[in-house]
């Protein structure tokens, strides 16, 4: 009898080939639709308001700054039009500070705690992606997201507060470049806290495995390393400098001032009472136990022997504290997401 033979046929690889990382691309954004809706409606609101007044204080400045002579009332007027729609923009900056804590905390957090939450992870873990490059793929593609869009909200920002940034400090009333309520939503700051905040956000979800307590967890870790950053660490990303009975140049961020006399501090209440017994005149009431504060004052008590010493950090160095903060944010945020994914699969079953 002759026996059939069957061609071989090519043996199968045991494990299923990867899929193509666009199919997690979709999947990210069928998943994260609703949360990414949420983002564009929390800055595109903003977005509008700043972009619809911005036309008519750019119009204001321009006219400011053409009028001539400065001094006449009309000019006066045109000045008091451009600076009205600075207290709205200040409200606006200070409620856009909770942007990237709202972001990570709604976005960063649910991405992986509501999936260990509802345990779907482990049907999603089991398919053909595999659990760390399903990680990595939802992290970056929506840190990538949320990142370009706060990037391009702050270059809006920055557009609509160019004329109060323009070099005018004698239209009064304008920002400070450095200050904490303006800095970190111009520049590269706004996204790189954005960023900062979603991976927050991720490795408390990572972590807590539930969905309520990592938003809280994400809110308050946020919150206390935004103070940490703009009370203590700002200040020292360069040597402040150092003047002597002078005034700061404007659009300075002043961190300190002291009085000393001999080279050995004077405090204020030792001050008022040098000016009470000298120049009473220029003591005012003494409430408080201080000393008005004035050229005439100041200039007064420099001829007495007496030295003002102000610390700052100039305007001009704007940029470079941008890039410092972004930088080390950056890096902040890829160690953070590396640990989440490091997490995923060392913790997770």
């Amino acid at each position: 009898m002759t026996a059939l033979r069957v061609p071989a046929r090519p043996e199968q690889d045991a494990s299923p080939r990867p899929l193509p990382w666009r199919r997690m691309a979709w999947v990210t954004w069928r998943q994260h639709r609703i949360a990414l809706a949420g983002v564009a409606a929390l800055l595109g609101g903003p977005a509008l308001y700043l972009w619809l007044t911005g036309l008519q204080v750019h119009r204001d400045w321009t006219a400011a700054v053409a009028c001539h002579p400065a001094s006449s009332g009309a000019c006066g007027a045109l000045v008091g039009y451009y600076i009205h729609d600075w207290p709205p923009a200040q409200i606006i900056s200070v409620v856009l500070q909770a942007a990237p804590a709202l972001i990570g905390a709604f976005v960063g957090a649910p991405v992986l705690a509501r999936e260990m939450e509802t345990g779907t992870f482990r049907y999603a873990w089991t398919l053909g992606f595999g659990r760390w490059r399903w990680t990595l793929a939802k992290l970056v593609s929506l840190a990538v997201v949320v990142a370009a869009a706060a990037g391009a909200f702050s270059v809006l920002l920055s557009w609509y507060y160019q004329p109060f940034l323009a070099g005018n400090p004698g239209f009064g009333g304008d920002p400070v470049p450095l200050d904490a309520t303006v800095f970190d939503l111009r520049g590269v700051a706004f996204a790189a806290w954005t960023l900062a905040a979603f991976a927050i956000g991720a490795l408390a979800g990572m972590l807590i495995r539930r969905v309520v307590p990592a938003i809280a967890a994400t809110l308050a870790v946020y919150a206390g390393l935004a103070v940490a950053a703009g009370v203590f660490l700002r200040e020292h990303y360069m040597t402040p400098l150092l003047i002597r009975n002078l005034n700061p140049p404007g659009f300075a961020w002043i961190l300190s001032q002291w009085w000393t006399k001999g080279g050995k501090p004077v405090g204020q209440s030792a001050l008022a009472q040098f000016l009470q017994q000298e120049a009473p005149q220029l003591a005012g009431d003494g409430k408080g136990g201080g000393i008005p504060q004035s050229p005439t004052v100041n200039q007064y008590l420099a001829q007495h022997g007496y030295a003002q010493w102000t610390s700052y950090q100039p305007g001009s160095r704007f940029w470079p504290f941008q890039w410092i903060e972004g930088g080390w944010l950056l890096a902040l945020s890829v160690l953070l997401i590396a640990a989440t994914v490091w997490l995923v699969r060392r913790r997770a079953a």
